[in-house]
This record gives structure tokens, sequence and C-alpha cells, in this order.
């Protein structure tokens, strides 16, 4: 599967399902939803470990680790071992399609990079990189309906993938093509046809327009990081570029949360992602703490969804509806076992 196997890689709400989209608008290249395949195989205890599991994690990573030594080729043939696995359903992922290449998207692949290309060292790794500060803008409004709190508590997304991106693209230890979004939704022919030059593809002009299919086409995965607005254009845009400074403005509390996630990021990162410090905290010091405020948007399933999740999760665990969910769970699991 190597010579077969396209990865994407980007945090949440870099543009990856743009991306996606039209790489999957290739002839031969299928696109089909997040697999999330190579997340648990690389915490199994030999090159990552979990902290909970419904296992004894300890021991099994003890257990692994001394597997993997009595095996006469060690590392290698557990990756091999591995790599069995993951090439038989990558194939048979694949083979219905038709098509020649399988393209993986998976954003929590980020964190897992240096066992990805151990695994794979020979897949193309198409590596998508986002203004940081726009990323965690659109990860706050889109997932957490602005609570930037709420969003940190849950995940300090940036100062979780920025460095973990960033060495990945100084090491390459796999090919590697790395590609910005602003790049990308300005001059997409020529980002996309530098994609496909890299994967070995030629160019097909009507990637650009993902949403025109032909008649009985099927179309690419819309994927699970983006049910909404990729979902309604039929081609990039540029529309997104300046949300996250309207999402900021008239918001001191949002302003000074991005200050400090900037402060905690190394500016050879900052860098290797394709953005300046001073760039950065010149569009930052652009925004009017004090300016008009971004008119909430309009309340759709979605978004009530959404709204609906964050307000239930505030201080879950220490109020009444938490207690009362965790006596629920409790005798689900009496009755169940």
């Amino acid at each position: 599967m190597q010579d077969k196997l396209l990865f994407l890689i980007g945090p949440p709400r870099s543009g990856s399902t743009l991306l996606t989209r039209m790489l999957g608008s290739h002839s031969a290249v299928h696109a089909p939803d997040e697999p999330h395949l190579l997340t648990p195989l690389a915490h199994l205890g030999v090159f990552a470990k979990v902290d909970r599991a419904p296992y004894d994690p300890i021991i099994t990573e003890l257990a692994m680790r001394e597997l993997v030594k009595a095996l006469p080729g060690g590392e290698q043939d557990y990756l091999a071992a591995l790599r069995g696995m993951t090439d038989a359903l990558y194939e048979k992922l694949l083979a219905p399609s038709g098509r020649q290449m399988l393209l993986d998207k998976t954003p929590a692949y980020s964190l897992v990079l240096d066992f990805a290309a151990k695994l794979y060292p020979e897949a193309h790794y198409i590596v998508l990189t986002r203004q940081p500060l726009a990323v965690w803008s659109s990860y706050v409004e889109s997932f957490f309906d602005g609570d930037e709190g709420a969003a940190h508590r849950h995940q300090p997304l940036l100062e979780r993938y920025v460095p973990a991106i960033a060495r990945f693209l100084r090491e390459r230890p796999a090919p590697v093509c790395h590609v910005r979004y602003e790049d990308l939704v300005k001059d997409p022919e020529t980002e996309v046809a530098r994609i496909c030059s890299f994967a070995g593809l030629p160019f097909e002009p009507d990637m650009i327009d993902y949403g025109k299919k032909p008649e009985g086409a099927k179309e690419s995965a819309r994927g699970l990081g983006d049910p909404m607005t990729v979902a309604k254009q039929s081609r990039p845009t540029t529309a997104s570029l300046d949300k996250w400074t309207e999402a900021l403005s008239g918001q001191p509390a949002k302003i000074a949360q991005c200050q400090e996630i900037l402060a905690s990021l190394a500016d050879e990162d900052l860098e290797t992602w394709g953005y300046t410090r001073g760039d950065l905290e010149a569009e930052l010091a652009g925004i009017d703490p004090g300016g008009p405020r971004k008119p909430r948007p309009k309340l759709t399933r979605y978004r009530l969804e959404r709204l609906a999740v964050t307000r239930l999760r505030k201080n879950i665990h220490h109020n009444a509806l938490g207690a009362l969910l965790r006596r629920i769970r409790w005798a689900c699991d009496v009755l169940l076992r």
C-alpha cells in the first residue's frame, strides 16, 4: 500500500476537509471518511501508551515491549505485522472504489507522526497548515459556540499540534508536501497541481470545482471535521480568511487568550508552519477589543446541538446533572456486565 497511500496531515479547522474533497474529486483518488486507523495502533505500549483503558495499560506496555524484544527482527518485525493489518484494511477500503490511491485524512495523526512515518516511510504526506490563530478561533466558534475557556479546557489545540507538525516538517522522515491554507484558497490551481505532481498524479482541472460532479459520479467524503461550510461550497473561497479577526472583535477575553497561546509557541515552530511571530502579533494587535461584536449566527440544528452539548458539559463533574449521569452509568454497568 505504500505507493497507494496519501496522508493528509493537519489540525482540526485547518481546511483539511476542503482539500480532501478536492483531492477526492480526482479520478484516481478515493477519499473515504476519516478512518482513525493509526491512532490506536500508536498507543499499544511500544511507541506510546494510554493512561486509562478497560485493561491494565501498565502491564500491557511492559508485555508489548518484551514481546517486541523477543521477535527475531525486533521493532521491524512488529511494524511489519502492524503494516500487514493496516495494508489489508486500506486495500479493502480502496478496492471497491476502482481507484488507484487512497487518501487518509485523520487530523489526530498529527500527534502520532513519528509512528506513522515508521509504519509508512514511503507513503506521501501532504501537510496542511493555516494561520494558527485562525485555526484556534474557528475551533472555538465551530465546536464550542464561542466559549474559549471550555475549548481550551477540552484541548489546548495549538500547543499540541503546532510543535508536533513543525517537527515533522523540519525532520521530514517521509516524503512531504507542505501547503498553506491561505495559498490554497487564493490560488487553488497552482497548489493542487503541485500536490498532484508530488503524488505522481496528473492534474485534473475539475478538482478545483469539487462540488460540481457529473451525473452518477460518486461524491468524495465530506469528513467529520466540517459538517457545514465545505458541504455548502462547490470550490475554494477566500471568504474565511478574515473570519477569525471578526470573531475576536469586541472580545477582550478572547484576544487575551490568543496572546497567551501565541506566547507559549516557539518562534521556530511558527516559522516552520509558514508564519512569523511578528506578523501574527501585528494581526492580533490590529483587532479592536472595544470594537463591534460579530452577530451570533442563526440557530441552525447543528448550532443548537453544539450549544446544548457546551451548556450541559459546563461544570458537569460538580453539578447535580453530573451526579445523576454517574448514577445512571453505574446502573447501566451493573445491568450490562
